[in-house]
């Protein structure tokens, strides 16, 4: 049997690590009596031989010969001589062994990921701003890596997890069994207070600014704990201004509450010593749908309608962003909540408040632009998702909310990154193929969708997440999202360097391939009765993993970064560093931004901070007016230095402290 093997080619064997070894056939041999035996179907060595003879006559069309490859074929090898007893018995002993290796290898990952992490050894220490080294982190990191494999290994199918494993696509969030992001109602939440799960501390709906800011923290740390991504209140300034009014504040009493507001909701306080990610939406001027309502404080309708507390609104507006410039007690920026502004027609935009806004994006560039003057969202899309009762799949849905935001009622369960790079290089010129791979990988991606909904509904129905059941309590109106990375690069790739995402072919090329995504989407849509979106998902992490990847696998595919370092530039956005020019980049991106149904953002990034409050409000105004694409933020380049706060652009060491430090040693060669 040897000399057969060797005369095929087979000397060498894939073990399931990747490692190669010596091809020994007693070992299948022996696997074959063992089964024979074990089920009595069999007992003579003459039997096995002939088996093994079977196998090893169909492995040898195979090009790489794997350990799976070769059980695959002894299973069917026993189905086809009639012996199912004994192929009953090779399969429970194929699984029983497969059992034993996870249970090594979750010992052997604890024991690791221990280590790792203490020592500061794993990446993933550094990874996460919103995490410090911490034992909280230490919890989280090793808990993370057992739940990673229990969803590879117990939940998804094998192509799936080895889509994962190998990079072809990238499954988001698999360090937690919980949906991603979620837009909660804060009508709802003022008008119910923070109660209704059995046994957990209850609290009525809220009287006043405080106690209201109060419940909105709990409530943001409490759910952020039973989801993997961010937590969005919308209308933050309409709903809030019943309270300003009631209490008749002052704006220093205002600002008080939101800087304790503002600085609760950035202590790390969530699972992993980690800060809640946390969005708001500002209305800035009081929504057409909501002009007319009553408000409701504390079960008592009041005298006066939301239309009616355009001061109030502005009086929270201001504090906000006072807060925000003024940072923590050393002068950091506030991390959280995100805000993200909704520009609408009636947008103030030569108020004292917009002055200040723009003076707040120029210098920091915090806010999220939500563009309701030239795109096709409209402003009670942020409201509307939880009153309808029967969406259309049969059209894509906008989420709302922006990339790190949702709408009332809505989210997102599962996100799932395809690597685009990796097809224009594999199918290099071949646009056919490409489109089939990728069709592939949309199945794939939309199957483990569909298997999270599943899982995570089943586990709210079993009361894994309490306070999501008490204040979603359904899934329905939650999307099932797909991004994609890497289109430069697949571009770069696909033409042999010719095109990118910068020249009128490859953006072109770039077009025809999301639409051919968004009509993938509708079908998932129409057989699945869900909604699906598409959403240039960040992918920090994912764009280095897929470049790290592709680089063992493809040595001379075409990456950013360097050789050390590689990565993918992000969902379709312009490589970094392409233009300093904000309205060149609004021009190549525009079209581009508009198909993306879930979060997709463009960053206009500046080498130093815009001039001027005016000059920032004229281009947001501009881009917002010219462009139809729905979201977009400033990012001005600056440095923050422990002693002189604040430094306009990129400094690696601060010009402050250099001139200090040469001034003193002037003055001691004086002396001397």
């Amino acid at each position: 049997m040897q000399s057969t093997l060797i005369s095929v080619g087979y000397n060498r064997l894939h073990k399931r690590d990747g490692s190669l070894v010596a091809f020994n056939a007693d070992k299948i041999r022996q696997a074959i009596i063992g089964a024979g035996r074990a089920s009595d179907d069999f007992v003579d060595a003459a039997m096995a031989e002939e088996l093994l003879e079977a196998v090893l006559m169909h492995v040898e069309e195979v090009a790489e010969l794997h350990v799976e490859h070769i059980q695959d074929r002894v299973e069917q090898a026993l189905m086809d001589a009639g012996f199912f007893q004994a192929l009953r018995a090779y399969i429970v002993y194929r699984e029983q062994h497969g059992r034993l290796r996870r249970d090594r290898k979750a010992i052997v990952e604890v024991a690791a990921s221990m280590n790792e992490y203490l020592s500061r050894e794993d990446w993933r220490v550094q990874a996460n701003a919103n995490q410090g080294y911490s034992l909280g982190g230490l919890v989280l990191n090793v808990s993370g890596k057992v739940t990673a494999n229990y969803w590879l290994d117990e939940v998804y199918s094998e192509a799936i997890g080895r889509a994962h494993r190998e990079a072809d696509l990238h499954i988001h969030d698999l360090d937690m069994l919980a949906g991603y992001c979620a837009g909660w109602s804060l009508r709802t939440l003022l008008h119910e207070g923070l109660n209704g799960v059995p046994g957990r501390v209850e609290a009525g709906p809220p009287q006043h600014l405080s106690s209201a800011l109060g419940q909105m923290v709990n409530f943001l740390g409490t759910l952020q704990n039973e989801w993997a991504g961010a937590q969005a209140f919308s209308s933050f300034d309409t709903y809030l201004a019943p309270y300003v009014r009631n209490d008749q504040l002052s704006y220093e009493a205002v600002r008080q509450a939101l800087q304790e507001f503002i600085y609760n909701l950035n202590v790390p306080s969530r699972w992993g010593t980690q800060t809640p990610f946390t969005n708001l939406t500002f209305d800035w001027v009081c929504p057409e749908d909501l002009r007319e309502q009553i408000p409701v404080v504390a079960g008592v309708e009041m005298p006066y309608a939301y239309g009616d507390l355009q001061v109030e609104m502005d009086l929270l507006n201001r504090a906000y962003i006072e807060v925000m410039q003024a940072g923590d007690a050393k002068g950091r920026v506030f991390t959280f909540p995100i805000p993200t502004y909704n520009i609408t027609h009636d947008f103030p935009w030569d108020s004292e408040n917009a002055d200040r806004l723009f003076e707040m994006t120029a210098r920091y560039g915090l806010p999220y632009f939500q563009n309701f003057l030239n795109s096709d969202m409209l402003p009670n899309q942020v409201r509307s998702m939880c009153c309808r009762l029967q969406l259309d799949v049969r059209e894509l849905l906008k989420r709302g909310g922006g990339l790190f935001g949702s709408a009332e009622q809505t989210g997102s369960l599962g996100v799932v990154t395809l690597n685009c790079a990796r097809l224009g290089h594999v199918f290099k010129g071949d646009t056919q193929g490409l489109l089939r791979r990728l069709d592939t990988l949309m199945e794939l991606a939309m199957e483990s969708l569909e298997v999270k909904r599943k899982v995570i509904q089943h586990h709210m129905d079993a009361g894994l997440y309490p306070y999501t059941k008490r204040y979603l309590g359904t899934l329905r109106n939650h999307f099932s999202t797909i991004g994609l990375n890497g289109l430069h690069e697949m571009l770069r790739n696909f033409t042999g360097d010719e095109d990118g995402l910068h020249t009128e072919d490859g953006r072109r090329f770039a077009l025809n391939v999301l639409d051919h995504v968004r009509a993938t989407l509708l079908r998932f849509q129409e057989e699945t009765g869900h909604m699906y979106n598409l959403e240039a998902t960040p992918a920090e992490g994912t764009t280095y993993r897929f470049a790290k990847e592709d680089r063992k696998r493809y040595p001379e595919i075409l990456q950013a970064g360097s050789v050390d370092a590689p990565y993918y530039t992000n969902s379709s956005q312009l490589p970094v560093g392409f233009t300093d020019d904000p309205f060149e980049a609004l021009e190549l991106q525009d079209e581009l931004q508009c198909k993306y149904t879930g979060g997709t953002v463009l960053h206009l990034y500046m080498a130093e901070r815009i001039s001027s409050a005016q000059a920032c409000k004229q281009l947001v105004r501009k881009a917002l007016g010219r462009f139809r694409l729905p979201y977009l933020t400033v990012t001005p380049t600056f440095s923050i230095c422990p002693v002189h706060g604040y430094l306009d652009g990129e400094h690696e060491f601060c010009p402050k402290c250099d001139e200090v430090l040469l001034l003193s040693e002037q003055t001691l060669s004086a002396v001397h």
